[in-house]
């Protein structure tokens, strides 16, 4: 299966999201790296993702093309916006990413341009045949009576929305709230309808929902409604609107007729879309399987209807590991930081890679009972070249490829920790301080390095190997395994420490859960 690279734009607070692309990766065994775009290394969703990328400005007028060089460099599969203000200019540069082979999971233009400016949303739900709240620009000529709503022809999360109940009420909103709109308040029940669209605007999942409580235009309890009105109705819209991808509708069921008012639309992944994602209308696995180039149609009812969704906010810590370039004094810095447990990284961590690596290419020399094979495989290695298969292919012997791997990752290897390792380890047991090892990789491979260098005396059984939990998916920078160790060691996160070698992986999981983190700068490492 090839890999997938999904860039997300203005991540944010989007932790529910990235961890439903997360979720249905490893569900589908799909090859899929999370790329997050924001302004800020800070975003919270950012500690979700695989890869960070800071960006300019929306505003900036480099911004496009500076995705552009991000999506090119990286070879980005697919990229999916998350909040309004970029939704233009994307659609606008969709061919461009269409290009360099990056697909822009967006609607056309002239779309995106009816759901910004309010005044066109409403005429364009009723050029679909749809009710809607028929607004105006000037409350001087607002005649739809009282109470009313007043709200920016392009605001978003209802950010200076007000309803109002008089026309001094209205006048003097009108004076604080610029660009506006003024329109009927319908009375009724709020909904909001998560859709899906295929690559060709077609339908995949439509997904009513009830807003049972909302906060700053975001909802924090819904209910599914699989309400045949409102999906039929949504059928209409989208025949006309034919989005790529995620598409959130707003409406309200008047209390008095029970007819449907839409009042908004958002072309893109709404903030509530998780729900609809948990109960069954899994969005994020179809978008999957459809830039893998699988066929997927109309999925009816997907969603589990009347199941009640309740959100609540969680802090992560997005501070920075501490950096080291040696690990022979990190019980000082224990010590400073009142550290009651230590978790420790194995290859590179505490002791040299390399050294395992030369030891499976000696093992694989023996095997095909050549020794020289042993420098020409660490000097394809050191060229970047899957070597085990370049030699084979430069000696004619391709056949012998699966004993070779068995050769290296069954030897036992002579390895030594680093210096200075086993002592400062000695001098944290001293004082108390628990102990762990978690670490990557094919479990015969760990074990015969562990016992190479003798950690089971050290560790004794406060050892994970992530890949014996359940395969590679329970690899870092998934947090299970520092879960378990937490409940094995009996120490809050915030008194543990986890120390790694590898940037890209070692450190989401321990910051998020809110362990402290060192990095150790290996410049002899495989990986920084």
């Amino acid at each position: 299966m090839k890999e997938l690279r999904i860039l997300f734009t203005s991540v944010g607070r989007r932790v529910e999201l990235m961890q439903a692309f997360r979720r249905a990766a490893d569900e589908l065994k799909a090859k899929l790296v999370i790329y997050g775009a924001d302004i800020t290394d800070s975003a919270p969703a950012l500690l979700f993702c695989d890869k960070t990328v800071i960006v300019k400005r929306i505003s900036d007028p480099e911004y496009i093309s500076q995705l552009l060089e991000i999506c090119e460099r990286e070879q980005i599969s697919a990229l999916i916006p998350t909040i309004d203000t970029d939704l233009l200019k994307l659609s606008e540069g969709a061919g461009a990413f269409d290009k360099i082979g990056t697909k822009v999971l967006i609607a056309a233009p002239e779309k995106i341009g009816l759901c910004r400016d309010k005044r066109l949303t409403a005429d364009y739900f009723i050029s679909c045949g749809l009710n809607s709240p028929r607004p105006v620009d000037d409350y001087t000529k607002y005649t739809g009576g009282y109470p009313a709503f007043i709200k920016p022809k392009d605001g978003s999360s209802s950010i200076n929305a007000y309803k109002v109940n008089n026309e001094q009420e209205l006048k003097t909103y009108a004076a604080r709230v610029d660009d506006y709109i003024v329109q009927p308040f319908i009375e009724g029940r709020e909904y909001t309808i998560d859709a899906f669209c295929d690559l060709d605007g077609e339908p995949i999942f439509i997904t009513p929902r009830e807003r049972l409580a909302v906060r700053s235009g975001e909802v924090l309890k819904t209910q599914i409604a699989n309400d045949e009105t409102m999906i039929n109705e949504c059928k209409k819209l989208l025949a006309d609107f034919k989005p790529k991808g995620a598409i959130t509708v707003q409406l309200i069921r008047q209390s008095a007729t029970g007819d449907n008012y839409y009042i908004e639309i958002n072309p893109r992944f709404g903030g509530g879309a998780p729900l609809s994602i948990k109960a069954g209308a899994d969005s994020a696995r179809e978008c999957i399987r459809m830039l893998l180039g699988e066929k997927t149609g109309y999925i009816e009812n997907a969603a589990r209807d009347a199941e009640v969704y309740s959100r609540f906010d969680q802090s992560v810590c997005i501070g920075k590991a501490y950096e080291t370039n040696s690990l022979t004094e990190l019980d000082k810095l224990c010590d400073e930081l009142g550290t009651a447990a230590v978790i420790f990284d194995l290859d590179d961590t505490l002791y040299p890679e390399k050294d395992y690596v030369k030891c499976g290419y000696k093992a694989v020399a023996e095997f095909l009972g050549n020794e020289e094979y042993s420098d020409r495989l660490w000097q394809l290695f050191e060229n970047g070249e899957p070597a085990i298969d370049k030699l084979l292919e430069e000696i004619g012997q391709t056949d012998k490829k699966a004993d070779c791997l068995k050769a290296y990752r069954y030897n036992i290897p002579k390895l030594c920790l680093y210096e200075g390792v086993w002592e400062m380890i000695d001098r944290l047991k001293a004082k108390g301080i628990a102990l762990g090892l978690i670490t990557d990789g094919r479990p015969e491979g760990q074990r015969n390095k562990i016992g190479a260098l003798g950690l089971y005396e050290l560790f004794e059984e406060n050892i994970i190997i992530t890949d014996e939990l359940g395969g590679a998916a329970f690899r870092k920078p998934c947090d299970i395994a520092f879960r378990i160790m937490q409940r094995r060691l009996g120490v809050a996160f915030e008194k543990m420490m986890y120390v790694g070698d590898n940037s890209a992986k070692d450190f989401k999981a321990p910051l998020a859960l809110g362990m402290k983190a060192v990095h150790f700068r290996n410049e002899n490492g495989l990986y920084d």
